[in-house]
């Protein structure tokens, strides 16, 4: 494994763990079973270590993406017309990731939620929203070859929605009535809200 993965590894269980006010470069050392001083050496400040750890929870999103739903440039690998059987199968494959995303990936999801509330407070942060942009190009090229009417404005839309659904579930009011993280039943259930929203997005 990289020296880059070790250390924002170990930074994402801190954050997850402790909240933004346990990310230290010394912490991330001692999480990380590296020598004092290994991290500044790659970091210098704070906000480095900050959006390190950010491209690395990207980096790890991507890699489910791919792995289970779309790949990183969606539009070569997706149909030109995408109907109602292939949006359905679409809803269960982005309902795994989810699902991985609040079980085996919740540590990485915790952490990317407390780096984003931290840039709300220090404006120097916000450069790492950029990396949401890939997951909002794939939304864009599955929308249009759904038929969106607007796909521009509907693939970001779309992201939004699931983002929040995944909020929801992990720490807001949602995690008291759905299905348990990792049955079949939470996939299902997420599946069948995905399918909603592709439905409403593309009047498939």
């Amino acid at each position: 494994m990289s020296r880059y993965a070790v250390i924002t590894d170990a930074a994402i269980e801190l954050v997850a763990e402790l909240g933004m006010r346990g990310l230290t470069h010394r912490a991330v050392d001692a999480r990380a079973g590296l020598p004092p001083g290994t991290t500044s050496a790659y970091y210098r400040t704070r906000k480095a270590l900050i959006e390190a750890l950010v491209h690395r929870i990207a980096d790890l999103d991507s890699a489910d993406l791919e792995r289970n739903a779309l790949p990183a440039d969606a539009a070569p690998a997706l149909p030109a017309v995408l109907g109602p059987a292939e949006l359905d199968q679409l809803a269960v494959q982005v309902a795994v990731v989810m699902d991985g995303w609040l079980t085996t990936g919740r540590t990485r999801t915790l952490a990317r939620y407390a780096a984003l509330l931290e840039a709300t407070h220090h404006p120097e942060l916000r450069t790492i929203l950029a990396y949401g942009n890939a997951s909002r190009t794939q939304a864009r090229a599955l929308l249009a070859a759904a038929g969106a009417d607007d796909p521009e404005q509907a693939g970001p839309q779309f992201v939004a929605c699931v983002d929040g659904l995944l909020f929801d579930r992990l720490i807001g009011a949602g995690a008291l009535g759905a299905p348990p993280p990792g049955t079949a039943e939470n996939r299902a259930d997420l599946a069948a809200a995905l399918r909603t929203l592709l439905r409403a997005f593309t009047g498939k």
